[in-house]
């Protein structure tokens, strides 16, 4: 999120309604009555809203059998549970990846029976959802971008006139370059032995949370799945006016609309499943081994920083937003907390401690993402001090 703090981005707090007879892009806007029925051709399961238990799933699940689940299940189906959530947090991503570095260093990290991922999370969740032979590819993603691999300011003007102060391009490419055919042919694979991959999105027309089943998506047929994908996880890194939104095309009956999605830490910092979801039901069915775990990594420090803000409306604004993230992603960690204790699963939570004192010198600076990498590996290679409840349910002198 340290976009938010760039001058090109604050600024249109300022200007913005200079430009409001300017010209925008033409859109096929979705109906609002019609919004339900939208999906993706040829992939009936491909998302759902964060809100709601699809009733696809619902209806997908209760017709399997005793004969039949084990096969359609066979990645999850009478073992035990480990489930993965990776929040958004920009640059802050590197400690997570050097977290979970560390821990498949240690010999305890599993294999996950479910990944999500926000924002950067969702950069990393793919790669961390197939197993640790590509940790090294997390590393380097982590520890060596630059801002320009990510962003290219458009300028003042040009932003303005646009959608965004900056063009994603490079993050574009970046994600072609890493999520390659074969990663989403392997994803394919295990969303087939029952494992799930979801990634959230926010859809801002309809200002609701999206999770996208990957999986489901790299396991079809559709011709565009590759290109989907891509699209999915730019979409859930794109913070609103500084990057770009994406526009997914969605079909009902033949006719193609577009969808505007947006940084899914816009909706939420980090999701597990939809509370309405009859969790205790599904690992009933599965024949789950033990207590599901949860692992939460949340890309960020949860105590609030003093910094004496100037009374300039571009700093007001500033660090408004900033809080705003950090109370969103802590409101979000206590809703898992509230799943946990309602569905009998075990709360694990990692956060970046609040004794690192290194600063970024750009939005991705590769020096404090190094130190960000290597502190959060090191951590987790003697062992990650998991904390068993949201802020406020643990004390650090314990």
């Amino acid at each position: 999120m340290c976009f938010l703090k760039n001058n090109l981005l604050t600024l249109c707090f300022t200007i913005a309604f200079l430009v409001g007879c300017s010209s925008v892009p033409e859109r096929n806007f979705l109906p609002a009555k019609l919004i339900s029925q939208a999906s993706i051709p040829e992939v009936p399961d491909a998302r759902f809203w964060v809100d709601e238990w699809p009733t696809f799933s619902i209806d997908y699940f209760d017709s399997l059998t005793k004969a039949n689940i084990n096969k359609h299940f066979s990645g999850v189906y009478g073992v035990p549970h480990n489930y993965l959530a990776i929040s958004g947090g920009g640059a802050n991503g590197a400690f997570g990846a050097g977290l979970l570095a560390g821990w498949a260093a240690n010999g305890t990290r599993p294999e996950f029976n479910m990944v999500t991922g926000v924002s950067t999370g969702a950069l990393t969740a793919p790669f961390i959802f197939l197993g640790t032979e590509y940790d090294d590819e997390i590393k380097t993603l982590y520890t060596t971008t630059k801002t320009t691999d990510i962003a290219k300011n458009r300028g003042l003007i040009s932003g303005l006139l646009s959608d965004s102060m900056a063009d994603t391009t490079p993050l574009k490419n970046l994600i072609k370059k890493y999520v390659t055919q074969d990663i989403i042919d392997s994803i394919g694979k295990e969303h087939k032995r029952g494992r799930r991959l979801f990634v959230g999105t926010l859809n801002l027309d309809a200002a609701r949370t999206v999770i996208w089943n990957i999986g489901a998506i790299a396991a079809s047929d559709y011709p565009e799945k590759t290109h989907l994908i891509h699209e999915i996880l730019r979409a859930s890194s794109a913070i609103p006016v500084a990057f770009p939104p994406v526009m997914i095309p969605v079909e009902i009956n033949g006719r193609q609309y577009d969808e505007m999605h947006v940084d899914g830490g816009t909706g939420s910092q980090v999701f597990i499943y939809p509370a309405v979801a009859n969790w205790k039901a599904i690992t009933k069915k599965l024949k789950v081994k033990g207590k599901p775990k949860v692992f939460i990594i949340r890309n960020s420090f949860l105590e609030p920083d003093y910094n004496a803000v100037i009374p300039d409306i571009v700093s007001i604004a500033s660090r408004s937003i900033e809080t705003l993230i950090r109370t969103q992603g802590v409101g979000d960690l206590y809703q898992i907390y509230a799943l946990c204790q309602r569905d009998g699963n075990d709360f694990n939570l990692a956060f970046i401690p609040s004794d690192i004192s290194a600063t970024p010198t750009e939005a991705f600076d590769p020096v404090y993402m190094t130190h960000l990498y290597e502190r959060g590996y090191d951590m987790a290679l003697k062992g990650y001090p998991w904390k068993k409840g949201p802020p406020g349910y643990f004390s650090e002198e314990k």
